[in-house]
């Protein structure tokens, strides 16, 4: 039996569903989540709080991952990048998961932005992956590259007995770095100046309000 071709309104579909779930539900992890062997430390209430708000911005950065993938993998023109897009989102909802079960455990909460850091990263992702599949990558690498840059500054920032939290970003970064490479192995192309700088100004926006709110 052959594999059906998605029409553009299954894929609009399915991106719509992927939303809602990314932004109004709890998607589910394939990998056990990697806090799981490190005991729970009571914290004091302001390394509570510092903690909470270091994992609030890292959810919102795989709310804007899967909604960068999304909008990139709906406008790739090859199935290859479109099936490599999509198979590192698979992995960013495990992030998301493991994120949002650490804030609970922390009785903290997402974002409330969630749907227009959604939103956004959404119509970025399509407008990159519209300059074509070289730059849809390229887009791909130094989107990355920022993530493993302020996953370091979040794991020199948290709390030392918070190791539940340090576990779970230890994981994400190496995942980062993969996707990274995966990306520049598949083809991707170098962004030219000012795009770096202009994602890097836009996420420490992102990272400044999602600290709190």
């Amino acid at each position: 039996m052959t594999a059906r071709t998605l029409s553009p309104l299954d894929r609009l579909l399915g991106d719509a569903q992927r939303a809602l779930e990314t932004v109004f539900g709890a998607p589910p992890a394939l990998r056990p989540n990697p806090a799981a062997g490190q005991a729970e430390i009571v914290l004091e209430d302001d390394e509570r709080r510092h903690s909470a708000g270091l994992m609030r911005i890292n959810h919102v950065g795989e709310v804007c991952a899967q909604a960068l993938y999304c909008g990139q993998a709906a406008v790739a023109r090859d199935e290859t990048t479109r099936a490599h897009l999509l198979d590192a989102a698979q992995e960013e909802t495990d992030h998301l998961a493991w994120c949002h079960q650490r804030l609970r455990e922390l009785d903290s909460r997402p974002s409330l932005l969630n749907p227009l850091w959604y939103a956004g990263s959404y119509a970025i992702g399509a407008l990159a992956g519209l300059r074509g599949d070289g730059w849809n990558l390229g887009f791909v690498v130094e989107t990355e590259r920022q993530v493993e840059a302020h996953i370091d500054e979040h794991l020199e920032s948290l709390p030392p007995a918070d190791a539940r939290s340090r576990a779970i970003l230890g994981v994400m970064k190496a995942d980062e770095a993969r996707h990274a490479a995966n990306a520049e192995a598949a083809g991707a192309r170098i962004l030219p100046p000012p795009v770096p700088s202009v994602m890097a100004a836009a996420s420490k926006l992102m990272k400044t309000v999602a600290y709190r709110i």
